[in-house]
């Protein structure tokens, strides 16, 4: 059980990160339902893939798929959409819960095995284990928030954790595994390079947005 739970709690401070700047846009009215409706339905689907994790990791090329979408998660986190204004606010509320919840499930890829291992089947362990992370995850994204709106640049620090994540879930395809097998210096060249290409793209977006501050 203390496994399971070691385990939830280093992920929740990746999808504290994510639920805060998927929130920052949302008036502060929403925010909160978004928060908890995206924990919620994020902590659904991890019960879920954990206990389909055999079945999940034997999808080809689940690592490379899940990497690319994250990164361009990471990257949309960036963005300031153009037609933010013309965009309802109950349809910014269901894409934040959207974001958050599949930024949770391809950020779970690397620890659903390893969850799924330490519960040895036992499916109430694995839900006590993810219900015991939630106030982890809700109290740390607005403390987060609340940083994030004092201080705009760690908006950049929180895209640029989730893309680290993505590259690493890239690097861990085997397919990439054997192509750079025994050279190291590859492996962080990739990691940098993509999360360079992140943080310029997303400041480049948001530098030509009219009334945003890159």
């Amino acid at each position: 059980m203390l496994l399971i739970i070691t385990i939830n709690l280093v992920l929740s401070g990746d999808n504290a990160v994510v639920i805060a700047i998927a929130c920052r846009k949302l008036p502060v009215e929403q925010r909160k339902q978004a928060i908890l409706w995206g924990t919620f339905l994020a902590i659904i689907v991890r019960v879920i893939a954990t206990i389909l994790a055999v079945y999940l990791l034997k999808i080809p090329y689940l690592y490379m798929i899940g990497g690319i979408i994250l990164l361009w998660i990471s990257y949309n986190l960036l963005r300031e959409d153009e037609r933010e204004e013309a965009i309802n606010s109950s349809e910014d509320l269901v894409q934040a819960v959207k974001t958050i919840v599949v930024a949770d499930v391809m950020m779970g890829l690397d620890n659903v095995l390893a969850i799924a291992g330490a519960a040895k089947g036992d499916i109430l362990l694995i839900v006590l284990g993810l219900l015991i992370s939630v106030p982890f995850m809700v109290f740390g994204s607005q403390l987060i928030l609340r940083a994030m709106e004092r201080f705009v640049w760690l908006v950049y620090v929180g895209s640029g954790v989730l893309a680290v994540t993505a590259a690493n879930m890239i690097l861990m395809e085997d397919a990439v595994q054997e192509s750079i097998a025994g050279r190291s210096w590859l492996e962080y060249a990739i990691k940098i390079g993509l999360v360079a290409l992140v943080l310029v793209a997303g400041y480049l977006q948001r530098k030509k947005t009219p009334g945003t501050h890159a």
